[in-house]
């Protein structure tokens, strides 16, 4: 086959014949457009962030509610917090990444994750008259006894549809302002 007949060498040649038709385009409003939408996303990020972590937190409350309380340093220990340092803040003021934690405070709680997991009860407790409970370790019980879990964590991991929901929401609420 003759070079002149590639299919290769017809494009070029017809591209040669016939240039291209150019239209210069001003896109400078559509880059201005696109740069201020970005500044509303990074303002939007953190409340929609905040909206979702606080579906997962009532839906922790209700849990430890649904466990029952002696105290109530349980559910006074429950918290959601802005993770500062595995955020990431832009220099307008606004967020590329969020991040918001809900736990325990294990100074306020230091047995939650013996409710939240369970745990193997080796010893007598009882009641003091200050109204806490005490392990008497002098007093083995006869056989271990497994103590079942009461999750208020995990279950809660079933609301990230809800979550996601409210996430969306609140985003395209600010997104509106």
């Amino acid at each position: 086959m003759k070079p002149s007949r590639t299919s290769a060498n017809r494009s070029a040649a017809y591209a040669r014949q016939h240039p291209p038709v150019q239209m210069p385009v001003d896109l400078s409003a559509f880059n201005d457009m696109l740069a201020g939408l970005e500044e509303d996303i990074s303002q939007a990020l953190r409340p929609a962030a905040q909206a979702g972590a606080e579906v997962i937190y009532r839906a922790v409350l209700q849990n430890v509610d649904r466990i029952g309380s002696v105290s109530g340093s349980l559910r006074s220990s429950i918290y959601q917090a802005f993770v500062e340092k595995d955020s990431v803040e832009l220099p307008s003021g606004g967020y590329s990444r969020v991040r918001y934690d809900v736990s325990w405070n294990p100074v306020k709680a230091p047995h939650a994750h013996l409710i939240e997991y369970g745990h193997i009860q080796k010893f007598k407790v009882y009641l003091g008259a200050d109204g806490k409970w005490y392990t008497n370790k002098k007093a083995p019980l006869p056989a271990p006894k497994q103590i079942a879990a009461r999750p208020f964590m995990r279950p809660a991991a079933y609301k990230q549809g809800e979550a996601a929901a409210a996430v969306e929401a609140a985003f395209w609420k600010a997104m509106q302002k």
